[in-house]
C-alpha cells in the first residue's frame, strides 16, 4: 500500500520513563506541522525522554529535519533528551548528506536507544 504524501502516523508507547514514538509513513512539508504538534503535546504533557523510532520512515525532507531539530531544542531547554532508534538506510543517507548524523543521536534499535537514556 503507498503511503499519500502528507501522511505520518504516530504511535505512542511509554517504557518506564520513555516516550517511545513509531513513525510510519513520510515527514514531508505536509505531514511535519501535525507530526509536530503531536511531539510539542507529548513533551508539554511531561515527557521530556524521547525515542522516535524511524523504522517505519520512508522519506524526509528538510521539513522534516526541521522538526527534529525544533524538538531536539525543546527538549535540550527542558534537560530533556531525544535518541532516534531503526533509521531506515533512505534517512540514514539523508542525515550523513545533510549533516545530521553528528547532530542527532542514533541508536541501532529501539532497545539500544532505552537503555542508553535509562543509563
Amino acid at each position: 500500500m503507498a503511503t499519500l504524501s502528507g501522511v505520518v502516523e504516530i504511535h505512542e508507547e511509554k517504557k518506564g520513563d520513555v516516550l517511545v514514538l513509531y513513525f510510519k509513513g513520510k515527514l514531508d512539508a505536509i505531514s511535519s506541522p501535525n507530526a509536530e504538534k503531536k511531539i510539542f503535546e507529548s513533551v508539554n504533557s511531561g515527557n521530556h525522554k524521547l525515542v522516535f523510532d524511524f523504522s517505519g520512515i520512508d522519506y524526509l525532507s528538510s521539513a522534516g529535519l526541521r522538526v527534529l531539530l525544533s524538538t531536539r531544542k525543546k527538549l535540550k531547554a527542558l534537560s530533556g533528551v531525544l535518541l532516534l532508534s531503526s533509521v531506515t538506510s533512505n534517512v540514514m543517507d539523508v542525515f550523513v548528506i545533510s549533516g545530521f548524523d553528528h547532530v542527532l543521536e542514533i541508536a541501532p534499535t529501539t532497545e539500544d536507544a532505552i537503555k542508553k537514556i535509562q543509563g
